[in-house]
């Protein structure tokens, strides 16, 4: 038999095999995911999960997907944790300073107690990628956040209430739009794509069965 460790899924108890994640523990124990829970392969930060160890005071946060199981874990998930996204046309919106003064004021209030990069299931620097919002830096916005998984656990311990994935979007939305170098390839492929230049053959492909599909990815000829 599998070792099992003790764990608690809103106030239940289950005895569950020490080495599974929580997302597979919750399963286990005959939970139906249908919501909060995306990737399962991966991490797609649709897993934030609040939990608890007995006898340690503290609540912490994680990704469900990446979190394996301990003894006495108390656990709790929400549908998602609470994010303010602002409503903008990327197209009326220059890459100064003002306007993430205009779309995210509270990013000002940040005190720099750092509780987001503590909290972020990613381990990335959140304190600094909105310091760089703050002076309008977008470049360096959009590099510091570009793993983000956007799951909310770094705004859900925030005091001033900012909620940092939606300010890497816009910076990262700037950035592309406005200062990075044009992807002359990219958008040659786009307008071939929008003339129609693929459709006979996407209807080709989507007629194959799926082995045979499988059988085309695994032999494509791969850029060098």
């Amino acid at each position: 038999m599998e070792k099992t460790v003790n764990i608690f899924l809103y106030g239940k108890k289950y005895a569950v095999p020490e080495n599974l994640t929580i997302m597979g523990a919750m399963e286990y124990a005959g939970y139906q995911l249908v919501r909060g829970c995306g990737c399962r392969n991966g991490f797609c930060g649709a897993c934030a999960t609040i939990y608890r160890i007995k006898g340690d005071r503290e609540l912490k946060v994680c990704l469900a997907c990446q979190t394996k199981v301990e003894e006495n874990m108390y656990i709790a998930t929400l549908p998602f944790f609470p994010l303010v996204k602002a409503v903008y046309d990327i197209e009326k919106v220059s890459p100064t300073e003002q306007i993430m003064m205009q779309l995210y004021p509270e990013i000002y209030s940040c005190i720099g107690c750092n509780a987001c990069t503590k909290a972020c299931t990613q381990s990335l620097n959140v304190m600094q990628y909105i310091a760089y919002a703050q002076r309008g830096e977008y470049e360096k916005c959009a590099e510091e956040s570009f793993d983000c998984v956007m799951c909310g656990v770094c705004s859900s311990r925030c005091p001033a209430g900012i909620s940092h994935p939606q300010v890497a979007m816009l910076a990262r939305r700037l950035n592309g739009k406005y200062l990075a170098p044009g992807c002359g390839h990219l958008e040659d492929r786009v307008k071939e794509i929008r003339d129609g230049t693929f459709r006979e053959l996407m209807e080709s492909l989507m007629q194959k069965p799926l082995e045979e599909l499988k059988e085309l990815y695994n032999n494509r000829e791969i850029e060098k």
